[in-house]
């Protein structure tokens, strides 16, 4: 037989196996593929548009206050009365879409605080219906978790949706979004569950769940749904200038408030008294602790509940109620899951040695300031900060004086102009170039349109009640 017969017999078999196999591994993939079709089939009925009236101010009518103005009307010859100056601006309707989801047949839903925020008037649209809607009244809300129940009024049995448990759904399981993402009602969009616990520094209880499930403005409220179709998260958060990150409130933590909204129309939390911070591994070594799980007492704050029960600055409190504690985030939200005069037991650690103390515990503030799901960046750029608005109750935990007002740094990051500038974790920004920040957005503009053309940019600081100035070199940033 002739090799090149051989040769060609071989390849052709080879070809054949390799094709088979190809087909068979491609089989097996597509085998693997979910379908979500079932399961958008029974949970997307559940899922509703939200629409909200507010009355503002008109910003177009606003300027006819201004100095000067009665002459400019008079030289085109436009009596300027009708313009009625110095009065209050005529107001104008401004309206806003969210999405939300039915949890009980008779009309109780779920959504985001920041949807209904300061709404006139709210709309539910289900499935199908357009127009107008249903008018739906708003139950409670919870600034700080960014929750809200609402309630509408109707004679038919809603289809509902469960909530499932965020604690067992595991980073790299499919997820479904069902939303309504710049007024497109009832878009599908699946993905993974990207990452759990994720702190993007909007407000005290920030433990989200990531999800690369396309996220846009509108899809707020939404529901995150495993493929049980269960929800086990509440669409809630962006990343500006980025893809396939978004952020979503575990179904735990959301049921609970949710349960509580129903029951009061408000949420109770237990507060403890004190500023805490996290310990790394020099402060174990100093402090003789067998591992950085836990956190560590900054202050405790006179006549609250901590300093009535005999807490100390340098204790570390490692367990809450008999549960453990892994750092100060955790201890915030896990205080905050009792209600005030409860008495939880605390496990610290106190030179070296581990005790048990009880707390009669106070209640927490409910005022917040800044919001992750108003997709203002709480990065700000060139720096090397983490912020957030100052809030009263940052203030009072700083024990700062007066009506402070001006920006929370939560983070520095390492080898940032900020860390070489000195600044702090705890430092308030009061001004940046003489100029009052109140938001990210403010510090912001002022970093890119007068920082980076100068190279520096000077901060006023607020520092646990002394205040100064620190220069923030920027033409050093790398």
């Amino acid at each position: 037989m002739c090799v090149t017969n051989v040769m060609s017999g071989f390849l052709k078999k080879t070809a054949l196996a390799v094709t088979g196999f190809v087909f068979l591994a491609t089989s097996a993939a597509a085998a693997e593929l979910p379908n979500f079709v079932p399961l958008v089939k029974k949970a997307g009925p559940a899922v509703v548009n939200i629409s909200t009236e507010r009355e503002v101010s008109s910003p177009v009518m606003d300027m006819f206050d201004m100095p000067g103005m009665e002459r400019f009307f008079e030289h085109f010859g436009v009596p300027f009365g009708r313009m009625q100056p110095n009065k209050p601006a005529p107001k104008r309707k401004s309206t806003s879409l969210g999405t939300g989801f039915v949890i009980s047949s008779d009309g109780y839903i779920v959504t985001n605080s920041h949807v209904v925020e300061n709404a006139d008037k709210v709309m539910v649209n289900f499935d199908g219906t357009k127009g107008s809607g249903v008018k739906a009244r708003i139950v409670g809300t919870d600034a700080e978790t960014d929750l809200a129940l609402l309630k509408v009024e109707t004679d038919k049995e809603l289809p509902v949706l469960k909530f499932g448990d965020s604690d067992a759904a595991e980073v790299g399981e499919w997820v479904v979004a069902i939303g309504n993402p710049f007024g497109l009602s009832s878009t599908v969009t699946a993905g993974i569950l990207s990452a759990k616990g994720r702190d993007l520094h909007s407000g005290p209880f920030d433990s989200f769940l990531q999800t690369d499930a396309s996220i846009n403005p509108g899809n707020s409220g939404g529901p995150l749904l495993n493929m049980a179709g269960e929800v086990i998260g509440i669409n809630t958060a962006i990343r500006a200038n980025a893809q396939g990150i978004g952020f979503a409130i575990p179904s735990n933590l959301a049921s609970q408030i949710i349960d509580e909204l129903r029951e009061s129309k408000n949420v109770s939390r237990g507060w403890l008294g004190v500023t805490v911070q996290n310990v790394d591994e020099n402060m174990a070594k100093a402090l003789g602790l067998k591992s950085t799980k836990g956190a560590l007492i900054g202050s405790v704050m006179p006549d609250e509940p901590a300093d009535k029960a005999g807490l100390r600055a340098g204790d570390v409190i490692v367990a809450v109620g008999g549960k453990s504690i892994a750092n100060a985030s955790e201890l915030t939200r896990s205080v905050a899951r009792f209600k005030p005069n409860s008495k939880p037991e605390l496990t610290i650690v106190r030179d070296g040695e581990e005790m048990k103390l009880k707390v009669k515990l106070g209640e927490r503030s409910s005022h917040v300031g800044g919001n992750a799901a108003k997709n203002e960046q709480s990065e700000s750029d060139g720096l090397g900060v983490a912020i957030k608005p100052l809030t009263p109750e940052d203030a009072r935990a700083l024990r700062l004086k007066g009506d402070v007002k001006g920006l929370l740094i939560v983070e520095v990051k390492g080898d940032s102009p900020a860390a070489e500038a000195g600044l702090r974790s705890g430092d308030v920004i009061l001004s940046a170039n003489l100029k009052p920040v109140a938001t990210p957005a403010q510090l912001g503009d002022i970093v890119k349109n007068e920082g980076k053309k100068r190279g520096a940019v000077m901060l006023q600081i607020n520092r646990r009640g002394d205040t100064f100035f620190l220069t923030v070199d920027l033409a050093k940033k790398k």
